[in-house]
């Protein structure tokens, strides 16, 4: 018997109206329900960006932006913990439970090309959007710490020995420097950390002096979630290369605020997660060079992730799905791409001119306020303020805006190392996204006078 390589079943059609019986259907199909779906069965036209953000317009698709806390209207300050979802992504989890629910791959009835389909139009997607060379290049993951374990754990195995050195910053999530560690301590490799100013920037200076030929891996956070600092990344990554080092960059941070071309920066590996660019938890991304992904070993063996099992060897299964055993998080995959275009639509360039706005404003309403002192000045920042009230614990600034309906995030933000060097316990970090307003950040500005007099 001849075995036919399975491919997903994507129809031509370029339509944008979706109905269940046009996609796959059998002919002698007696379903003849026509309800539209929500979810993508296929790739779209591009959405036309829009020539002008309208935050007001932007803030109607936010359902939870309406809700109060403590009697008080919501100021949703903490999306660098998790962003809040639009409406299109909440109506098409609906939806996908409602009319589409089904295991993805391998299925040949109904539902299960449908929800096959779906799926993979996310990865469709994520390609332009991040404009990577193939879409098998494009690995969907439970988010960027999964991804980041990933390349540790396969990219380790296949190039990391003893003496081998790894560099990362003295800015990086706990996410981006406990894999490392850990590789580092099962190998016999070494661990480098670049140092940073007071202003929280890099030394370039110093991470130059690192790279040598033992380098076999850098691992750079893009933005950095603790401070704002927008990294060099195209420096970065041609220093490295310079010394035959691929370059891991975690977008965690930097992919809901910035346009990311990964050829242009010539990345090896790029990370991030779905719930911080306006989508479902659960979900994220690992982009990886095609002749890196190749190399790597899998990353965890079952189901999908091999092409033939014998007793006596197994053979593993192509791109992408080399990297993605088991069951995936189907709801979130596919709702995922209806995050990609509502960003899409609005366009990044447009975000993040708003989001910058915000930014300064805010900064220099709260430079006013005697005892504050920010954390992070860097001259390139993103939407990230990070302060502290001189005398007053983070955790009790928190609590007060929290009473005044703002919510931000306190503590260490799981960058304890960083926080060692600023020689602080936490912060209070207010994180900025597109449905922020300027009333907003005035709100934040009489929260921490609230607060200051309180508690000083």
């Amino acid at each position: 018997m001849n075995k036919k390589k399975w491919k997903p079943i994507i129809p031509p059609c370029r339509s944008t109206t979706l109905t269940i019986k046009s996609v796959s259907s059998p002919k002698n199909s007696k379903d003849n329900h026509n309800k539209k779906l929500l979810v993508p069965l296929y790739p779209m036209e591009r959405t036309a960006v829009l020539e002008r953000f309208d935050v007001d317009r932007v803030r109607k698709d936010f359902p939870i932006l309406t809700r109060t806390v403590n009697g008080k209207p919501l100021v949703y300050l903490d999306n660098g913990a998790t962003t809040q979802k639009p409406r299109q992504v909440i109506d098409a989890i609906v939806d996908y439970y409602t009319q589409l629910n089904s295991n993805v791959h391998r299925g040949v009835h109904h539902l299960s090309q449908l929800a096959t389909d779906a799926f993979e139009v996310t990865r469709r997607k994520l390609q332009p959007f991040i404009n990577a060379a193939h879409e098998h290049e494009i690995i969907l993951t439970k988010g960027t710490t999964e991804s980041i374990n990933l390349v540790a754990s396969c990219y380790g195995k296949a190039f990391v020995n003893a003496g081998d050195e790894l560099i990362i910053s003295a800015m990086e999530h706990h996410s981006n420097i406990v894999p490392w560690q850990i590789l580092c301590e099962e190998r016999g490799a070494t661990l480098h950390v670049v140092p940073i100013s007071d202003a929280g920037e890099l030394d370039m200076e110093a991470y130059q002096s690192l790279l040598n030929e033992r380098t076999k891996l850098v691992a750079i956070t893009y933005v950095s979630n603790a401070l704002g600092t927008i990294n060099p990344a195209k420096e970065i990554i041609t220093l490295a290369h310079a010394v035959g080092a691929p370059v891991l960059l975690d977008a965690a941070q930097a992919i809901q605020h910035l346009s990311i071309d990964v050829q242009a920066l010539d990345v090896d590996f790029l990370a991030f997660s779905g719930h911080k660019m306006y989508g479902p938890t659960g979900v994220g991304v690992l982009y990886g060079k095609e002749k890196w992904l190749n190399a790597m070993p899998p990353y965890q063996s079952g189901g999908e992730m091999i092409k033939e099992v014998t007793f006596a060897k197994t053979t593993y299964n192509e791109l992408p799905f080399k990297f993605e055993a088991g069951t995936p998080n189907i709801e979130a995959g596919i709702c995922l791409a209806h995050a990609i275009d509502y960003i899409t639509e609005l366009g990044l360039d447009n975000i993040a001119r708003h989001e910058h706005d915000l930014l300064t404003y805010a900064t220099g309403q709260l430079l006013e306020i005697p005892g504050i002192r920010i954390v992070g000045t860097a001259k390139e920042k993103s939407s990230v303020i990070s302060f502290l009230l001189d005398g007053a614990h983070p955790y009790d600034v928190g609590v007060i805006l929290d009473k005044l309906g703002v919510a931000v995030r306190t503590g260490h933000h799981c960058t304890q190392p960083l926080m060692d060097r600023f020689a602080i316990p936490g912060t209070v970090r207010a994180s900025l996204a597109m449905y922020n307003t300027r009333e907003e950040m005035d709100v934040l500005v009489a929260a921490v006078k609230r607060a200051s007099a309180m508690l000083l």
